[in-house]
């Protein structure tokens, strides 16, 4: 393969980052990040036009797209067509798919000639057996309206899975994937495919998250609407901005805030603090009986991968696996590794979350550069 060079935009739910890579090498040539706090796309526009003016020259762009429905179930080539069936369905991701499609445009500004990829997050998930995708709803609206569990964070799991193929030589057969960071989700991977996801239509179902509820009892949303006249707009705000970690500590939807006021005696922190935690640790263990057992548990994200705290909280929960960590690797562990004791029965890994270099690989895939 020629020496080319790709700009992988990522538009998160409250940062963009940015990545040019070396398409044959994987080595980064040159990066930037940026944080949002609203969902307005003149906001996420500006911001992108900042970082990508100052974007080297590049081969391609590749761009993260959360929700990709049931149209997409691999990376794409991007026209116009395709870029607006993404922003149709940002009714279904609405912190999400506005953002990649304003990186969508910016990027067709900056690079006018250069071809640009949508890699999906959800594709992973599609996977899926059909006895996890489909949900216990009156037949005709599945069937007439395609509603069902489509998964999230398939990029970050995908890169995740073929990391901890490295690290243990060998592909582990059960494994359960945390991504944790400002959207959160738990996946059971069977031979390297999805087989169960937390997330379902779309990313506000599963565990509890920074500023999402994750999943509630329905009765209770059809409670507010009948009983305290709230409308579907305004639960949307709450469900997605107002609620999880930041919503029960009253403290900040960054977690390293809510264990510092934890630590200090801030009683609602420590809640959200231990919510959080069992949330997560409910949802492995239904990912473990879909798989009955488990042979790793990986934890990736920006929580998953710095919060010694979270992670201890979980697998001490998990012992009855026979899984038990290493104190020592757990609270210093710097790099992709495994922190579990040497005779736990379940290896514990903590991977940093790339994404970059599972769209580099699409974009690479669907320009047919891995055949040049």
């Amino acid at each position: 393969m020629s020496q080319r060079s790709v700009l992988v935009v990522n538009t998160g739910s409250s940062s963009l980052k940015w990545v040019v890579l070396d398409a044959h090498t994987e080595q980064v040539q040159d990066q930037g990040e940026a944080s949002w706090e609203d969902t307005q796309v003149g906001r996420h526009e500006t911001e992108l036009r900042v970082a990508l003016d100052r974007a080297p020259e590049v081969d391609a762009v590749g761009h993260r797209v959360v929700h990709g429905g049931s149209r997409f179930h691999e990376a794409v080539l991007v026209d116009a067509g395709v870029r607006d069936e993404i922003l149709e369905l940002a009714e279904l991701a609405p912190l999400h798919n506005p953002a990649a499609v304003a990186g969508i445009d910016v990027a067709r500004a900056r690079f006018p000639s250069v071809p640009q990829v949508a890699a999906f997050d959800t594709a992973f998930h599609a996977t899926l057996p059909r006895v996890a995708a489909v949900y216990p709803l009156p037949w005709e609206w599945t069937t007439d309206w395609g509603l069902r569990r489509f998964g999230f964070h398939g990029l970050s799991v995908e890169y995740a899975v073929r990391r901890a193929a490295e690290l243990l030589n060998g592909l582990p057969q059960r494994m359960v994937v945390c991504h944790l960071g400002a959207g959160c989700s738990v996946t059971a991977v069977m031979d390297g495919r999805s087989v169960d996801t937390s997330m379902g239509f779309t990313p506000l179902e599963g565990v509890m998250m920074a500023r999402r509820s994750g999943s509630v009892d329905p009765g209770l949303l059809l409670y507010l609407m009948r009983q305290h006249g709230l409308t579907a707009a305004d639960l949307e705000i709450a469900l997605n901005e107002r609620s999880g970690l930041s919503g029960v500590s009253g403290v900040s939807a960054d977690l390293r805030q809510i264990l510092a006021a934890a630590d200090a005696g801030n009683e609602r922190a420590q809640l959200a603090r231990d919510l959080f935690a069992r949330r997560i640790v409910g949802t492995v263990g239904r990912m473990v009986a879909v798989l009955v057992g488990l042979d790793a548990l990986l934890f990736t994200g920006g929580i998953g991968e710095h919060s010694q705290v979270i992670r201890a909280a979980v697998c001490d929960s998990l012992s009855y696996l026979g899984l038990s960590l290493d104190p020592r690797a757990n609270a210093e562990r710097a790099d992709d590794g495994d922190v579990a004791a040497l005779d736990s029965a379940v290896r514990v890994l903590v991977v940093a979350a790339r994404e970059d270099l599972s769209i580099l690989r699409q974009v690479v895939r669907t320009l047919g550069w891995d055949s040049a």
